[in-house]
């Protein structure tokens, strides 16, 4: 597969609420997964498949999405962009809020190997 073929291939994944598939068919074992900020008391990279699904598993423990919307992907040689953009509540704090974030991933050997987020925080 190509880097854009994958990059559809995500994108129609994530907007068919099928991240598990994409998680587990088009990214390599080890991938590196980089947050824009750390958790408290933890690593902003996560290393391998199993601990980004793990991370993916708690994020959505602790947030409710009430809507989502995927835009891309945007292509460059190795690498592309996708832009996501949610109304979700946090379920420990009841806050219900906005969140845009972009991703940039990168493709070797036709499975995505790394994929790091940018945010606002604060």
């Amino acid at each position: 597969m190509t880097t854009i073929d994958i990059a559809k291939k995500y994108v129609e994944l994530c907007t068919n609420h099928q991240n598990h598939v994409a998680l587990e068919t088009l990214f390599s074992t080890d991938v590196v997964s980089v947050e824009a900020g750390a958790p408290p008391g933890k690593s902003a990279e996560t290393k391998g498949v199993k601990a980004v699904a793990e991370k993916g598993k708690q994020w959505m423990a602790e947030h409710e999405i009430h809507s989502s919307k995927i835009e891309g992907p945007w292509p460059n040689g190795n690498k592309f962009i996708v832009r996501f953009s949610y109304d979700v509540t946090n379920k420990p704090s009841g806050k219900r809020f906005p969140m845009e974030e972009a991703a940039l991933f990168t493709v070797e050997n036709d499975k995505i190997v790394r994929e790091e987020f940018f945010y606002a925080m604060g």
